[in-house]
């Protein structure tokens, strides 16, 4: 498993599926999976940025293990995004569910981010969203990446903000150095 953390416009899901294409794996979006899942009120909470609970992401991430070989490398992006659920992550980890390969952050300027999620043209990229998902990153995923570095879980940082070819050759050699499979 290979686990992307970062603010959203980071590159996250770019990366997600630049890996996942080049190499075969299954590239796990939450983002993209509860767009699709989840319905009624609590999607229309969804796109005023509020999140689903640890139980809610815990139950769909759950069903998402069940269904693909969780033996084989994949990538996950966008979860966890609380301790409660890295902890939970990490538990499956220890219990051989799946391997951890790599956890890689990709960090990059509010400027750059500001202005991809502008292009990408989502309907809850606005102003107001992209504000309040740089305080939930600084709130919430800043401490989730202490939590993993202080449990000694080696944490990658990439500067995402750069071009993609660049971030995509850093992050295949971070995944060729820590993928046991890769020869």
């Amino acid at each position: 498993m290979i686990i992307l953390m970062g603010v959203a416009g980071s590159g996250k899901s770019m990366q997600g599926r630049l890996q996942a294409d080049e190499h075969g794996y299954a590239w796990i979006s939450t983002g993209e999976i509860l767009r699709v899942l989840i319905t009624g009120k609590r999607r229309q909470e969804m796109l005023e940025g509020k999140l689903l609970s640890d139980d809610e992401m815990i139950r769909v991430l759950d069903t998402v293990f069940e269904v693909i070989d969780t033996k084989q490398e994949f990538i996950l992006d966008g979860f966890p995004r609380t301790v409660v659920q890295t902890d939970w992550l990490l538990k499956n980890v220890d219990e051989g569910r799946f391997p951890l390969t790599a956890v890689i952050h990709l960090s990059a300027s509010k400027e750059v981010v500001r202005e991809r999620l502008k292009l990408r043209g989502r309907q809850d990229d606005t102003e107001e969203a992209i504000t309040k998902r740089f305080k939930e990153y600084e709130a919430v995923t800043v401490p989730i990446i202490n939590h993993l570095r202080q449990l000694a879980v080696h944490v990658y940082d990439i500067d995402g903000g750069r071009d993609p070819a660049t971030v995509h050759k850093e992050i295949t050699k971070i995944i060729d150095q820590n993928n046991p499979s890769v020869v």
